[in-house]
């Protein structure tokens, strides 16, 4: 039987999983996702108009609850942006 954390954890990756899959299938997702990243980021809420307009313009569906691999997506797309404001 497994614990708590242990299923939390299996959720997050079959989730990941499920988004990966969908980038690999549409490489569009990544560029299109970190494009209205940067349109929103310094914005009050970025994160939630990030969210709704990924969700709109993506096959990508981020639910007004966020889950955990939600928010760690989202998490990852302002790392990438601030690597990138780092090399310049």
């Amino acid at each position: 039987m497994s614990t708590p954390v242990e299923s939390r954890q299996a959720r997050v990756i079959d989730e990941l999983r499920v988004f990966i899959k969908k980038v690999l299938s549409d490489p569009t997702i990544a560029v299109k996702s970190v494009d209205i990243a940067r349109k929103h980021r310094l914005e009050a809420d970025a994160n939630e108009l990030i969210a709704r307009e990924i969700s709109a313009n993506t096959t990508i569906r981020i639910p007004e609850k966020w889950s955990e691999a939600d928010r760690m997506f989202l998490e990852i797309i302002d790392e990438v942006l601030d690597d990138e404001e780092a090399l310049y």
